[in-house]
C-alpha cells in the first residue's frame, strides 16, 4: 500500500538544511520515524487518494518528502514533528474526513488530552487539561495564525469558527502551555487550524448532504490559477442544524443556520518572496432559551426565547521573505470584525487589528534564533440588559509584545535545548513575562524523551474587569438581587507547568506516545461577597447582594495522556488514547467564596477512545470511533460511551458517497451544563446523515 500525506510545506530546502543522520526514516504503522525521533500518532494522513478530497490530482510522495512532515505551532517555524519537544497531536485532513466530523469542535475529539463537550445544538465547551466550560479561558485557538480568542470573556465562540472542512490541511493541538511564543492565554494549550494552500485546492469540489440532526448542508469550492506563480480559491457553504433534546425528550429551542463564504490567494511574488491573502465573511442565526432573573413577582424568573444574530468577517495578509538559507522573516496583518446580537441579553460589536513580525536566523549549524514583535488593538461596543451590563459600554484595548527563542543542539542528533520568553504590555495588568525551557533527548532511533518547564498567565477579560451580572433574584420586600461585579484590580491568573514526555516505537507496527504533566496555579478566579444594601440604580430600589470577582484561589492539575497507533494489517489501523486528569482547587485564607472548588468537577477524570479504520475491497472505507467520557460530578453529568460509525464508497476518483452515524449507543445523553449564562439544559441526540462529495 502506498502511503500519502497532505501537508502544504514540503520543501527540498528543509531536507538540505537537516543533519544527514536526520534524513533516515521509517514509515511503519501509520507513524513516521525521522532520524532519532518519532512523530506523534495522527500526524500522517493515510490513503489521501481515497478520501473525500474533491478529486484533486493526488500522487505518492517520495521518501525525501515523507521526512518533512512539518508543524509550526511549537516553535513558530516549520520543523519536523519528530523534533518537537511538546505534547502535540496533529489531526490530518484524512483523520477529519474519516471521523465524519462536521465542525472543528467535533474534530477536536480526535486529540487526547482535550475535553470536548456539546452544551446544546450550537454551543461547545472545549479545554485542555482541565477548567472546561462554555467560557473556557485557558486555551488559545488560532485559524491560520489569526487568533479567535475573544477578549470579552477570554474564550472562543465555537459556533462561528468554521471553514470548508475539506480545505483544512491539519489541526495542530498542543496540550500544555504555549505562552513563551504565543503569549497570554495560551495557558493549558494551543490549537492552530491550518488550511491548505490555494495551489493544493485546484479544480472544483461540491459537497451536499443531510440527516435528522444535520438537516441540510452544502458547500462549493473552486480553485484556479491567476498566473504561473499565483493560485486562488473561493468557496461558499451553508449549514442548517436541528434543535437538541430536552431531558424529558422534547425539543429545545436552539436550531441554527449559518452561511459563509471566503477566498485565498497564494502568490510567489519573487524567487525568495511569497504573499498570501485570505478572508471570510459569515452570517447566521441561532435560537436560544434563557431563564432570566426579573424584578417581577411572584417568580422573579422568566423563561424567554431570543434569537442570536451573528455576522462578521476577516481579512489576513502574510508576506514571507527569505534573505538566505540561514535567515528569513514573516510579516502578518489581519483585521477581524464580529457582531453578536442577543436582544435583551447582550450585543457585542468588535473590531480587531493585529500586526505580527518575526525573524528566523540560524546563527550557526547548532544554533537557531527566533524573535518577533507584535501589536494588537481591539475596540468593542457593548449593549446589555438586566442580566448583563457594563459601566463602560465602549472600550479600546492595546497589546504590545516581544518574544525571543534560542534553540541549541548540545549534542549532535541527540540532545536539544530550547530557551525563550514572551514579554507583553497590556491595558489590564501591565507588563507580563512568560519564560520557558524545553529539552529533548533521543538516545536511539526508536525513542525520544523530552521535558519542559514554563510559566504562563491568563490576563483579565473585558467582563472580569467591568461586568455586572445579575444572576438571580429572591423574593422579599424588597426583593434581593444577587449580582456579580467585575473588578478593575483583577490580576492575571498564573501557572507554572512541568511536563515530561516519552515516545517509542515498541514494535515494527506499534508505537506509543506518553505525556505527563504537573501544573501549579495561583490567583485563580473567585467570587467574593462584599456587601448588601438598597440599590437605587435598579427599578424599585431592591436589595443588591454584591459579589466581586477576585484572585483568591490556588490549584494544581496533574495527569497524563497515552496514545497508541497500531497497524494490524496493511488495510487495518487501530488508534487508541487514554487521558487521566486530576484537578485540585483551594480557596485562600482571605476568601469567602464557597464555590471555588467547583472547577474540580468540570472536566472528566478519565477519558478513553479507540478508532478502527478499515480499507475494504471496492474502494470502501469503514470507520468506527468509540469514546468513553467520565462523569462530571459538580455538574451532575453522568459518564457516557459514544459510538460513531462511517461507511464510505468511492466508485470513481472524483465521487464519494458516505453515511455517518453519531452517538449510536443511546437516544440522547447530556455532555455539559451551562454554568454562567442561564440557558436551557439540553442533551445530545443520536445523529445520522448522508453525504455526497464530487470533484470536478
Amino acid at each position: 500500500m502506498v502511503e500519502r500525506l497532505t501537508a502544504e510545506t514540503w520543501t527540498r530546502s528543509a531536507v538540505a538544511g537537516m543533519p544527514a543522520s536526520l534524513t533516515r526514516m521509517r514509515f511503519i504503522g501509520g507513524i513516521l520515524i525521522v532520524g532519532w525521533s518519532m512523530v506523534v500518532p495522527g500526524a500522517v494522513a493515510e490513503n489521501a487518494a481515497e478520501s473525500a478530497s474533491g478529486g484533486g490530482e493526488l500522487t505518492g510522495f517520495t521518501l525525501e518528502q515523507l521526512v518533512n512532515v512539518q508543524v509550526t505551532s511549537v516553535s513558530k517555524r516549520s520543523e519536523s514533528l519528530s523534533q518537537a519537544s511538546a505534547a502535540i497531536t496533529v489531526i490530518s485532513q484524512d483523520d477529519i474526513q474519516r471521523s465524519g466530523a462536521r465542525t472543528i469542535a467535533e474534530a477536536l475529539r480526535l486529540s487526547p488530552g482535550l475535553s470536548v463537550a456539546k452544551v446544546d445544538s450550537h454551543t461547545w465547551a472545549v479545554s485542555s487539561r482541565g477548567f472546561n466550560d462554555s467560557f473556557a479561558n485557558k486555551l488559545l485557538v488560532l485559524m491560520d495564525g489569526r487568533s479567535v480568542y475573544t477578549p470579552l470573556f477570554s474564550g472562543v465562540y465555537w459556533d462561528v469558527q468554521d471553514t470548508m472542512m475539506e480545505d483544512i490541511d491539519r489541526i495542530e493541538v498542543i496540550r500544555g502551555p504555549g505562552a513563551t511564543l504565543w503569549g497570554a492565554n495560551a495557558v493549558n494549550g494551543v490549537i492552530n487550524v491550518i488550511t491548505k494552500s490555494a495551489k493544493d485546492t485546484q479544480g472544483g469540489l461540491a459537497v451536499a448532504g443531510g440527516g435528522n440532526e444535520e438537516l441540510g448542508f452544502g458547500s462549493l469550492r473552486y480553485g484556479g490559477k491567476l498566473s504561473d506563480k499565483a493560485y486562488y480559491r473561493v468557496y461558499s457553504k451553508y449549514d442548517s442544524r436541528d434543535a437538541s433534546a430536552m431531558p424529558d425528550g422534547g425539543f429545545a429551542d436552539d436550531r441554527w443556520q449559518m452561511a459563509r463564504t471566503g477566498f485565498r490567494v497564494d502568490w510567489e511574488a519573487a524567487e525568495n518572496s511569497s504573499l498570501t491573502f485570505q478572508g471570510d465573511a459569515y452570517g447566521g442565526r441561532e435560537d436560544q432559551t434563557y431563564q432570566l432573573p426579573t424584578l417581577t413577582a411572584p417568580d422573579f424568573l422568566e423563561v424567554k426565547s431570543y434569537p442570536i444574530e451573528m455576522s462578521g468577517g476577516n481579512f489576513l495578509g502574510r508576506w514571507k521573505q527569505d534573505f538566505s538559507a540561514e535567515s528569513d522573516m514573516t510579516l502578518q496583518l489581519y483585521y477581524d470584525r464580529t457582531r453578536r446580537d442577543t436582544q435583551g441579553v447582550l450585543t457585542e460589536d468588535r473590531d480587531t487589528v493585529d500586526v505580527d513580525w518575526q525573524h528566523h536566523w540560524r546563527l550557526s549549524e547548532r544554533h537557531y534564533w527566533i524573535w518577533g514583535l507584535g501589536y494588537r488593538v481591539s475596540t468593542d461596543r457593548l449593549e446589555g440588559g438586566f442580566l448583563t451590563s457594563f459601566a463602560n459600554e465602549k472600550r479600546t484595548s492595546h497589546l504590545v509584545s516581544l518574544f525571543a527563542q534560542d534553540e541549541i543542539e548540545l549534542v549532535r542528533d541527540r540532545l536539544h535545548v530550547v530557551l525563550g520568553s514572551k514579554f507583553e504590555q497590556n491595558d489590564y495588568t501591565g507588563f507580563e513575562i512568560q519564560p520557558g525551557m524545553r529539552l529533548s533527548w533521543t538516545p536511539d532511533d526508536r525513542q525520544t524523551l523530552w521535558a519542559s518547564v514554563a510559566r504562563a498567565v491568563r490576563t483579565p477579560s473585558r467582563a472580569e474587569d467591568g461586568i455586572r451580572l445579575n444572576q438571580s433574584v429572591s423574593s422579599g420586600a424588597p426583593p434581593t438581587v444577587f449580582s456579580v461585579f467585575g473588578n478593575s484590580d483583577y490580576t492575571s491568573e498564573d501557572m507554572l507547568a512541568y511536563e515530561v514526555g516519552y515516545r517509542a516505537q515498541v514494535l515494527e507496527n506499534l508505537s506509543l506516545d506518553l505525556a505527563t504533566f504537573y501544573n501549579v496555579y495561583d490567583d485563580l478566579r473567585t467570587s467574593e461577597f462584599r456587601s448588601a444594601g438598597l440599590d437605587s440604580s435598579l427599578p424599585g430600589s431592591p436589595i443588591a447582594a454584591r459579589l466581586e470577582l477576585d484572585n483568591r484561589a490556588t490549584g494544581e492539575t496533574f495527569g497524563g495522556e497515552l496514545a497508541m497507533n497500531w497497524r494490524v494489517r496493511d488495510w487495518w489501523r487501530l488508534r487508541g488514547s487514554y487521558t487521566l486528569l486530576e484537578t485540585q482547587i483551594h480557596s485562600k485564607a482571605n476568601s469567602n467564596d464557597s464555590d471555588a472548588e467547583d472547577d474540580e468537577g468540570k472536566s472528566p477524570h478519565h477519558q478513553a477512545a479507540l478508532q478502527s479504520s478499515l480499507d475494504l475491497p471496492g474502494h470502501v472505507h469503514f470507520d468506527l470511533l468509540g469514546r468513553y467520557v467520565d462523569q462530571l460530578k459538580e455538574l451532575g453529568v453522568d459518564g457516557y460511551f459514544a459510538l460513531d460509525v462511517r461507511l464510505a464508497w468511492r466508485p470513481t476518483h472524483n465521487l464519494e458517497f458516505s453515511i455517518v452515524g453519531q452517538n449510536l449507543f443511546d437516544d440522547r445523553h447530556r455532555e455539559f451544563v451551562p454554568t454562567i449564562i442561564p440557558i436551557q439544559r439540553t442533551e445530545t441526540q443520536r445523529s445520522i446523515y448522508g453525504k455526497i462529495s464530487f470533484g470536478f
